[in-house]
């Protein structure tokens, strides 16, 4: 894929940056360059590899799944301007 100078201007101006005509001629094979990269390592073989989040092996860390503190909806709502039963009141905010 090849980018040319008018691509380069109405991406900048679709993500509302300033570029000038001489800066968008830099930045075209700045972007080319970049692309080729990226072609390059779409060429890669990664059939075999395994998704992975980082490149160190490691076990997320996990708390114990427990209900601590549950079933006081009147002590939370003690202080609600606004309630009904267990429920919050608020302003409506979309019309």
């Amino acid at each position: 894929m090849s980018v040319d100078r008018d691509t380069v201007l109405r991406v900048a101006r679709l993500a509302r940056i300033a570029v000038g005509n001489d800066e968008a001629e830099a930045l075209t094979g700045d972007l080319n360059a970049i692309l080729g990269f990226v072609e390059q390592l779409n060429e890669v073989d990664v059939s075999g590899a395994e998704p992975m989040t980082s490149v160190v092996a490691m076990d997320m860390k996990k708390r114990a799944d427990t209900v601590t503190a549950g079933d006081e909806a009147d002590r939370v709502l003690a202080n609600a301007p606004a309630r009904e039963e267990t429920f919050f009141i608020v302003p409506k905010v979309v019309e």
